[in-house]
């Protein structure tokens, strides 16, 4: 208990106020803190959301240009095996089997 004298009651009252005042606003400080630290983690995981779409959307575009490029590259395989296919006809035919065939043809024509 402090002694009475005449500043003493002002200064007690003062002390008095000042830690109901702290004491009173520790829970409301307190409960923003709590606040404060569940937006910051809330923010966090949008922004790894967010990432995550970001790589899923990279990773969707290479496989849609992968595609494409093999949509192009059909037109260059399908050249290719009409290439193979022209190259793999039978020769002409020799100057005699032509020369036979026409002999038929006289023949036929009574020539």
């Amino acid at each position: 208990m402090a002694y009475p004298t005449a500043v003493n009651s002002q200064i007690t009252d003062a002390v008095t106020q000042q830690n109901l005042m702290v004491l009173g606003a520790a829970s409301t400080i307190a409960m923003g803190s709590i606040y404060q630290s569940a937006a910051h983690s809330t923010a966090i995981v949008f922004e790894n959301a967010v990432q995550a779409q970001r790589q899923a959307s990279i990773c969707a575009q290479a496989a849609t240009n992968q595609g494409v490029m093999q949509v192009y590259e059909m037109g260059s395989m399908v050249s290719a095996i009409a290439t193979t296919r022209i190259a793999a006809r039978p020769p002409p035919p020799s100057p005699l089997e032509n020369a036979l065939v026409l002999l038929i043809a006289a023949k036929l024509l009574n020539l």
